[in-house]
């Protein structure tokens, strides 16, 4: 039966719910999934939308094309800052969408990720190395982000695209600021941008120097450059934001999911709440280096990264989800973290249980936007944890400082020791 609009579903709810200083999932998506699945809410900027939490309707907001991600470039979609981003593969549908991912798809085949495997491994090993020295050179706690979680994802998206890892401290500054709420204005977001978007012009402008010279590095960048400058197959800006996205999707979620899924392994209940977990699953990894892909998985499942809203989806008709319909030209958000433990689909959803393998979860997206970087990001957590749990077994959180008002949630600082 269709709800109307006269039913409890008039109460407009503050969003997002999570708190940026835990990993926990607020308790209102559970409600919101149990009682009417759909939820009127405001965010600090933009209009009104509703929120979506089942499984099912996540699903379809992230899959049909009556939901549209180009048409919130004509409202005052809600959002957790003041700037707006109306450019970039992120706010297209298809067929442009589809134009500007298939020249970046080819670098990201499974064969192709699955190459970089040995790499991301020989960094995890170098990065091993280094939190040995510093231990011992130091006998405090070593920074598990700055020592590991960061360089590793750095390094190899870096070294795909054609970036200077040297750049690293410029880049993670822009990136910041690009994946912040609150904390800039709208004109400060877009000096931050504009500033990215112009190393990222002279990078390019390098590369075209280069490649006239002879010397074609066998990089995405200069791949994407063929496709801009030999088939005309995207403009410019379409380049510049492209890179630009890649750089910072590249880094930014795994840096924090490392972090993120050691604390869940390390038992720490107030970080996750009353989720089960064994006392010795680190352990565990330590002596069956087999179980890494499923806990990586079940990871991915569980732990909700996001402080919550990201990007509206508009309905440009009339669209029935749990009995609610959205009126054409409404925005939808979705909770990606809601919908994988949705006990219509998945069994006991708020254990951990890795031999659950993918089982369906939507971690990574789900429809035309699904992670183009699934599987990098499947080698680096993979190679990360395995080479954590292997070289570390006693491992000791000592410390953790959180990052604030920032679009994914983790530690900014994670002390560790054993």
């Amino acid at each position: 039966m269709t709800i109307t609009r006269e039913s409890d579903l008039d109460q407009v709810l503050d969003y997002p719910f999570n708190r940026p200083d835990s990993l926990r999932l607020a308790d209102e998506y559970a409600h919101i999934r149990r009682t009417t699945g759909l939820a009127r809410v405001r965010m600090p900027f933009g209009e009104e939308g509703w929120l979506a939490t089942r499984y099912e309707d996540v699903r379809t907001v992230l899959a049909d094309p009556r939901f549209s991600r180009a048409v919130a470039a004509h409202h005052d979609e809600p959002r957790m800052r003041a700037g707006r981003v109306t450019s970039g593969i992120l706010s297209m549908d298809p067929p442009d969408h589809s134009r500007l991912r298939t020249l970046v798809s080819r670098a990201f085949t499974p064969r192709r990720i699955e190459s970089l495997r040995p790499k991301a491994a020989s960094i995890c090993a170098d990065l091993v190395e280094g939190m040995r020295a510093e231990h011992a050179r130091t006998g405090r706690p070593v920074d598990l982000v700055d020592g590991f979680a960061l360089p590793l994802p750095v390094q190899v998206i870096c070294e795909l695209l054609g970036v200077p890892t040297a750049d690293r401290d410029r880049f993670r500054r822009w990136s910041d600021d690009a994946m912040s709420t609150t904390t800039l204005t709208s004109e400060e977001f877009d000096a931050s941008r504009e500033e990215f978007r112009a190393y990222m012009r002279d990078l390019l402008a390098d590369k075209r120097s280069r490649r006239a010279a002879g010397e074609a590095p066998d990089d995405l960048m200069c791949a994407l450059l063929d496709a801009r400058d030999g088939e005309d197959r995207l403009t410019e800006l379409e380049l510049i934001d492209l890179c630009n996205g890649i750089l910072v999707a590249g880094h930014e979620t795994t840096a924090s999911q490392i972090p993120n899924f050691l604390l869940f392994l390390m038992g720490r209940p107030d970080e996750f709440g009353s989720l089960p977990i064994s006392d010795d699953a680190w352990r565990s990894l330590h002596d069956d280096p087999s179980m890494v892909p499923g806990v990586v998985e079940e990871l991915m499942r569980l732990v909700p990264l996001g402080l919550g809203g990201g990007q509206a989806r508009y309905a440009t008709e009339d669209v029935e989800l749990s009995g609610v319909v959205v009126r054409a030209g409404e925005p939808v958000l979705v909770s990606v973290a809601a919908a994988n433990r949705d006990p219509e689909v998945f069994d006991r959803p708020e254990e951990f249980d890795p031999s659950r393998g993918r089982s369906g979860h939507i971690g990574f997206g789900h429809g035309a936007h699904h992670c183009l970087g699934a599987a990098l990001a499947r080698v680096e957590l993979q190679e990360a944890l395995t080479a954590l749990s292997g070289a570390f077994p006693d491992l000791r959180v000592t410390d953790v400082d959180w990052k604030s008002e920032m679009v994914v949630r983790g530690p900014r600082h994670l002390g560790v020791t054993w």
